[in-house]
């Protein structure tokens, strides 16, 4: 085999490995030949798409499979051109590193998901062509977390909730409830605070419980997939019959829980917390608020020195000259990392989350 090794790799720009909108990626595409071999072109892939797969029975062996895709963008770079009268370029034995910069478009992109019927990737990929050869391809995954979006109409709003329960079995009376949340907005690692209010007009006590779920979204075909994961479950103070009582709890957002996803058409990821009334013998009242999640602020991202790619850009002015040495080159030290329906359509003014 001539190509020994055909890979592309990326360096990290923060501790979490993480990318969001405008951020660029410095990376390098690497060859290994074991003689000298001539190729057509090397192109630089980068890629951001959706996309959900799903099949359904229908009865009487009635098979359908449902699916749906979405672009984000698609960003094309040649690396190395044909630049011989027939169409070939020639590289010598041995290692050769062709250094590559993409900055990520602006934009409401959707962060990286993987969520078994659906998924949201960014990539990062090479294609290598030759004469009567099929074409050699890699690629590699990175991760992408939108930044937070501060347009969702109600996001910095107080949420409100309430029901009222009449009891009939084993009991007589009525139960309400109002519940609220300071606003409907959180980033992840911040807490966040409920307060219940309980009016116990019947002969039973009860005792409300919090649940903070995650619920995903897939849409295909006209035809919508739905599943549902708790996250956090707390229980509050039982209140007695013919009592009344404030009761507040504090829940703090996982730091590491994806943030909602309500800018893709064909998935959505977003969170509801529900608290409901456990009353013996008789049918649980329940209220559900919206919670949005947005990605809290990264570290300070590393110093990005200029790239190879950058230096020979400004130094020639001129994207078909040909910047790298076609002469094979040593092992580089190994320092890249490798990687593992919407609330509404009028903005806000910005106002810092908690």
């Amino acid at each position: 085999m001539t190509i020994n090794n055909f890979s592309i790799e990326y360096d990290a720009i923060n501790s979490r490995n993480t990318f969001t909108n405008g951020d660029t990626i410095n990376g390098r595409i690497i060859m290994e030949v074991s003689k000298k071999t001539t190729i057509q072109s090397l192109v630089f892939i980068a890629e951001g798409k959706a996309r959900v797969r799903w099949s359904e029975n229908h009865g009487n062996n009635h098979h359908r499979v449902y699916w749906a895709d979405e672009k984000y963008y698609d960003i094309q770079q040649h690396i190395l051109r044909e630049s011989r009268q027939d169409g070939t370029e020639a590289i010598g034995k041995g290692r050769h590193v062709f250094p590559f910069a993409f900055q990520i478009p602006d934009g409401k992109i959707p962060s990286s998901l993987k969520a078994g019927i659906g998924n949201i990737q960014h990539k990062l990929k090479a294609e290598l062509k030759q004469s009567m050869k099929l074409t050699k391809k890699t690629k590699t995954h990175f991760t992408f977390v939108s930044k937070a979006d501060m347009d969702i109409p109600g996001l910095l709003e107080p949420q409100y909730g309430s029901k009222d329960k009449s009891v009939k079995v084993f009991g007589s009376g009525i139960i309400s409830m109002d519940d609220q949340t300071k606003q409907m907005g959180y980033k992840q690692g911040k807490d966040l605070k409920v307060t219940v209010e309980v009016i116990n007009n019947s002969t039973r006590s009860v005792k409300p419980k919090l649940i903070l779920y995650e619920k995903k979204s897939f849409f295909a075909q006209g035809r919508r997939r739905v599943s549902t994961n708790d996250i956090l479950k707390e229980k509050m103070d039982a209140v007695a019959s013919s009592n009344k009582e404030t009761l507040a709890q504090v829940i703090n957002i996982p730091r590491e829980l994806p943030s909602s996803i309500l800018n893709c058409s064909i998935i959505k990821v977003e969170y509801r917390l529900k608290v409901h009334l456990d009353v013996k013998y008789a049918s649980d009242p329940e209220i559900k608020l919206p919670i949005v999640i947005l990605p809290a602020s990264e570290d300070t991202p590393k110093k990005q020195p200029a790239s190879e790619a950058d230096f020979w850009f400004n130094a020639f002015g001129n994207p078909e000259h040909s910047p790298w040495s076609l002469a094979p080159q040593p092992p580089a030290a190994a320092n890249a990392m490798d990687p593992p329906h919407p609330y509404g359509a009028h903005a806000l003014h910005y106002t810092s989350l908690p």
